[in-house]
């Protein structure tokens, strides 16, 4: 599995091994809900990219 961060903010994370709050844990997030938004900065999904680091 992967980790991923938002990069408008930097600092919020996900964990598709783990998921969250409505997002069942193997989701990819791509394949998060339309109107999803990071919780942190209220970007859209297309910011969150997957940090190589935390691989």
């Amino acid at each position: 599995m992967a980790m991923y961060k938002c990069d408008v903010c930097n600092k919020f994370e996900y964990d598709d091994e783990k998921g969250m709050d409505g997002i069942s844990p193997g989701t990819k997030p791509h394949d998060f809900p339309g109107d999803w938004k990071c919780p942190i900065c209220q970007a859209d999904k297309i910011h969150m990219i997957l940090d190589d680091k935390k691989e």
